[in-house]
């Protein structure tokens, strides 16, 4: 990994050295001659911090100096002054990068930081692992996603971008075309979409390391011909390198959540079973740093009846996933031999939880419903409370408190009965869904019921529709946005 403060702290320990040796401009005049000297010296670029990415990049080289002006020293401070501000710059851009912890922001923050250090504007990341594992994407600065769709229009191979992304030779430091409009050869699409787009100009870098191999490239673009200098290219390989490695960590953390939350949903059921008299709806998501424990089930029991359970484990990963699909299995047995009596499928439950996994806590809910009587007798284990909706009702089902299972030596408590009136929906879920919302419980519980009252008249009898509904409305902002682990669970009952 690339240690900016190091870097940082070895040049100011020069800077210091330097200033306390006024000397040594002297020393260097005996022994170089002035124009080699002057050669050297070449005032240093604009300091990277601050730079507006609107202001073109000169692509001309400036004069070479015949003199050394001002005190013995001082050009020297001037150039270890310049490069203490460079290494800062980059030591502030990859601090801003490590404190990512989601591969899209880190993407933004790199097209960013990027666009900074070479002096553009507008920019495009593909991220595109070359061992073909790993998610996939394309992220634009500056472009809409219409733009993005001329840019991808173009031949792969006709423009910097694509030849980053393959590896083809003498890509590795990055690939400048400075006046694309001037190219004779340009391919022909590409002038078309550079016009069109109001780009002359680009500077690609690969983002590839040893380590890691090739994840992907970054374009940046111009909006008038010109190209990075050399230190702002030397800077931007060395930030790209750094975030090439962070990028490859958040790519095998993405890939490892993809896959829990593959085995998770392997875990739920399949499909709801058709029960008449009731129709029924599931919603379930994986909190976006990784899955939890959460679950539900609804199963057909004898006599046309119905069980409906939802439950969640302590803790996330795979270990509190493994946790669930037992739990939810042993409930599925239970529910088979004494579905009718809720107390004594959990008080089963409990047991086997505290017997086999002594140290894990659970809460459960379990519901036996006859949905031709339209009579619901429901048990909970430290679970939140279902919340009935109707035409003329929209309130949480009084339960009676109780600890989860695995809290107490011997766990049992009264059931509840209730009787749902034609057309109204009964909702069980995780405290997920309430955690996910960042308030208080009690504030998310009011948030809960306004959700569930505000659902429009004609989606009342279509339960999908009330579960996406309460989803939309308590969670505004998404689902995935939320830096959690909690996983969010409905199960939606309507009766007929």
């Amino acid at each position: 990994m690339l240690d900016i403060g190091l870097l940082v702290r070895v040049h100011v320990d020069a800077l210091i050295v330097a200033q306390n040796h006024m000397g040594v401009c002297d020393a260097i005049r005996r022994i170089a001659p002035v124009g080699k000297l002057a050669a050297m010296s070449a005032p240093h670029l604009p300091k990277v911090a601050g730079i507006d990415p609107e202001v073109p990049v000169s692509t001309q080289t400036p004069a070479p100096l015949t003199e050394v002006p001002g005190p013995p020293g001082a050009f020297i401070q001037d150039r270890l002054a310049g490069w203490v501000s460079d290494l800062t710059t980059l030591h502030e851009l990859t601090e801003r990068l490590a404190g990512t912890n989601t591969l899209e922001t880190a993407l933004n923050e790199l097209l960013q930081a990027g666009a900074a250090l070479v002096g553009a504007r507008r920019g495009l990341l593909v991220l595109e692992p070359a061992n073909g594992e790993g998610p996939s994407a394309t992220r634009g600065l500056g472009l809409t996603h219409a733009e993005l769709g001329h840019i991808e229009t173009v031949p792969r191979a006709a423009t910097a971008l694509g030849r980053a992304l393959d590896g083809l030779p003498d890509t590795a430091d990055g690939i400048a075309s400075p006046d694309l409009l001037g190219e004779q050869d340009l391919d022909p699409r590409h002038r078309e979409v550079a016009t069109r787009l109001g780009y002359a100009a680009t500077y690609a870098l690969p983002l590839a390391s040893e380590a890691a191999g090739r994840l992907g490239a970054a374009l940046w673009l111009y909006d008038e011909p010109a190209e990075p200098a050399q230190k702002q290219r030397h800077l931007a390989g060395l930030y790209a390198r750094y975030a090439t490695e962070h990028l490859a960590r958040l790519v095998e953390l993405e890939r490892a959540r993809a896959d829990v939350a593959s085995v998770a949903e392997e875990l739920l059921p399949s499909r709801l079973p058709r029960i008449p008299g009731v129709q029924l709806a599931a919603r379930h998501r994986a909190g976006p740093r990784g899955g939890g424990g959460d679950w539900y089930d609804a199963l057909p029991l004898p006599d046309r009846t119905l069980g409906l359970a939802v439950g969640s484990v302590g803790g996330s990963g795979p270990s509190a996933m493994a946790a669930m699909g037992r739990l939810r299995a042993s409930l599925r047995a239970y529910a088979v031999m004494e579905g009718e009596d809720p107390v004594a499928v959990l008080s089963d439950l409990e047991l086997l939880l505290r017997l086999t996994e002594p140290a894990r806590t659970a809460t459960a809910l379990f519901a036996y419903c006859e949905p031709a009587a339209r009579k619901v007798v429901l048990a909970g284990a430290g679970h939140t409370p279902p919340l009935i909706l109707g035409e003329r009702r929209c309130e949480y089902v009084e339960t009676t408190l109780s600890a989860p299972l695995g809290m107490l030596a011997c766990w049992e408590a009264p059931s509840v009965e209730f009787s749902p009136a034609p057309g109204e929906t009964v909702l069980l879920y995780t405290d997920g869904l309430l955690r996910r919302t960042g308030d208080a419980m009690d504030r998310a519980f009011a948030r809960l019921h306004s959700a569930a009252a505000s659902v429009p008249k004609p989606d009342r009898h279509d339960p999908a529709a009330v579960a996406d509904h309460v989803l939309r409305t308590v969670l505004p902002d998404g689902l995935d946005r939320s830096d959690s682990t909690e996983d969010v669970v409905i199960l939606a009952a309507h009766f007929d």
